[in-house]
């Protein structure tokens, strides 16, 4: 797959999943550019020829940018993280500003002309307490928690712009995104980096709570496909399994071989068991999984410990 003379930005592409896609795209021959405000992630994650701009997406300033850019493809993956913060974190009303922030980048792409928009959105968050498992893309969602609503609603915003103006786009809604450079209070980061240093790690609930864990690799061509592909839609991108808690710490403490026993703790209003359909993305546009997660697990303990060894 190659994207020869195109030109992708992207917004939030300081982090996780952004540096992974920068990579990516730049591999395929496209030209790249990211704004980042860097509240999390790092510069030093991305490859020396990406063009960065150092603002918040809200800002006036990314007008001119995309004036200037003329990108071909719009990636965002800045979404209402700030959201799942308390409601008395200073923080939280800034995940609002990303809804009113949102709309803005729709009209800079609408009027640019780009060839089409993909959203990273949260396929966890969307179907909280979905009494389907798994959760097809066409569930009817009520998401309890504020991100999960903020999501909805910048899908929606999305969806209406394409109905109005044809602005082509696909809406990814991922599910557990795990590898390499994940923030470290995720949490299979934070399981290895405890396991590791012989500290249990921390579980909120019985360890019964599960998570459909998708390795960044397997996400990464999800969007490369969805900027290839002709289809305009939501697709879940998810491996359709289903694991616990305390099989993810059983699974670490075996490759890193220790025997160390999760500390819980009384449990959080977090969503019990999460699993993605990720049938229509399988049939559309020819995407499965294809790391296993044992293997996943092995490239991102690797990772971890060459790190720090680094340090």
């Amino acid at each position: 797959m190659s994207f020869r003379s195109k030109k992708s930005l992207i917004l939030g592409g300081g982090g996780f999943i952004g540096s992974h896609l920068c990579e990516a795209l730049i591999r395929n021959k496209s030209d790249v550019g990211i704004i980042d405000n860097f509240s999390t992630g790092s510069k030093k994650l991305l490859p020396s020829q990406v063009k960065i701009y150092n603002l918040d997406i809200s800002s006036p300033a990314v007008k001119k940018i995309f004036r200037k850019e003329k990108p071909d493809f719009v990636f965002h993956l800045a979404g209402p993280i700030n959201l799942r913060r308390g409601i008395n974190d200073p923080l939280f009303e800034d995940g609002f500003n990303v809804i009113k922030g949102f709309k803005k980048i729709l009209d800079y792409s609408q009027t640019s002309k780009i060839r089409k928009l993909i959203f990273a959105s949260s396929g966890g968050a969307i179907y909280e307490n979905a009494k389907i498992l798994p959760t097809p893309e066409n569930y009817i969602a009520h998401p309890l928690s504020f991100y999960g609503q903020a999501n909805l609603i910048l899908e929606r915003l999305l969806e209406e712009y394409y109905r109005i103006y044809k602005l082509n786009f696909i809406i990814l809604r991922l599910s557990n995104v795990y590898g390499p450079r994940q923030w470290e209070n995720g949490v299979i980061p934070s399981f290895i980096n405890r396991i590791k240093e012989g500290k249990p790690p921390i579980i909120y609930g019985d360890g019964q709570t599960t998570r459909d864990f998708i390795f960044i690799e397997d996400v990464i061509r999800a969007f490369l496909i969805s900027v290839k592909s002709r289809e305009i839609g939501i697709f879940n991108v998810g491996s359709s399994k289903e694991i616990t808690l305390d099989n993810v710490v059983k699974r670490i403490s075996r490759i890193l071989r220790k025997n160390i026993k999760p500390k819980y703790y009384p449990k959080k209003n977090e969503i019990t068991r999460s699993l993605l359909d990720c049938t229509r993305i399988k049939r559309q546009l020819g995407w499965k999984p294809r790391v296993d997660f044992n293997e996943g697990l092995k490239k991102t303990i690797n990772w971890y410990l060459n790190t720090q060894n680094k340090k």
